[in-house]
């Protein structure tokens, strides 16, 4: 009888683990319209335009991140020359720096000469910088927005200010992916984001504790960089 117990006990949570990562029986997200229109959010957009493709910058970051989302990359973190990894792996970090070079920033660029500039801001390196790895590092990622982006609430019942193109860390793992335009039914974000999971574009913002909530500012970084 005991062993039946535990038996059925590990299937059940097997069962639930299984459907969280497949996203089985998950209800359909509301697009950004339903959203606008079921709690009265409105889309903020960019009034940066960096790479003058007609399509504001948190618009771009979203379509980048959406497209990495869909080409499911193999994840991988493990250490490129060169720094990038080839277009068919990637892990948490790359998902962000691939959105961001669909606005046409260079991440890694901004990155390594914020980091050759201001070494003692990032504890992570170890006083040691190293171009092939650190923009790929979710620490360095986190102290990068903390000084450049717009920092925002972390309290997830504040629906209106979670925002298409947003970036969010998270620690305990540490964890980084961007915010997307679908809602769940409470109008809480999609996450879009690769931990190596089947579905990359989920409800999975409150999955992990977050740790920084931000929204970047182009309007100060030259182009090219």
């Amino acid at each position: 009888m005991i062993l039946a117990v535990v038996i059925l006990t590990l299937l059940l949570t097997g069962f639930i683990w299984a459907s969280r990562w497949f996203g089985w029986f998950a209800p359909a997200p509301l697009s950004a319209k339903e959203a606008e229109e079921k709690f009265g959010i409105e889309r903020v957009l960019s009034p940066v335009d960096y790479n003058q493709n007609g399509i504001d910058d948190y618009t771009d970051i979203l379509l980048g991140a959406r497209q990495d989302a869909q080409n499911r990359p193999k994840y991988s973190a493990a250490y490129y020359n060169g720094g990038y990894p080839p277009e068919g792996e990637g892990c948490c970090a790359d998902l962000v720096w691939r959105a961001f070079q669909n606005a046409g920033y260079s991440l890694k660029d901004l990155v390594d000469q914020d980091i050759a500039a201001h070494p003692e801001d990032y504890p992570a390196t170890n006083g040691q910088p190293d171009p092939n790895i650190d923009f790929r590092r979710v620490r360095n990622l986190k102290v990068y927005f903390t000084k450049y982006a717009e920092s925002l609430t972390l309290d997830l019942n504040e629906i209106e200010q979670w925002q298409p193109g947003d970036i969010v860390t998270f620690d305990k793992p540490g964890h980084i992916g961007i915010v997307s335009d679908q809602r769940n039914q409470k109008g809480v974000p999609y996450l879009l984001h690769n931990a190596g999971q089947p579905n990359r574009e989920e409800d999975a913002l409150g999955r992990y504790r977050i740790s920084g909530h931000f929204r970047f500012h182009g309007e100060n970084i030259e182009r090219g960089s």
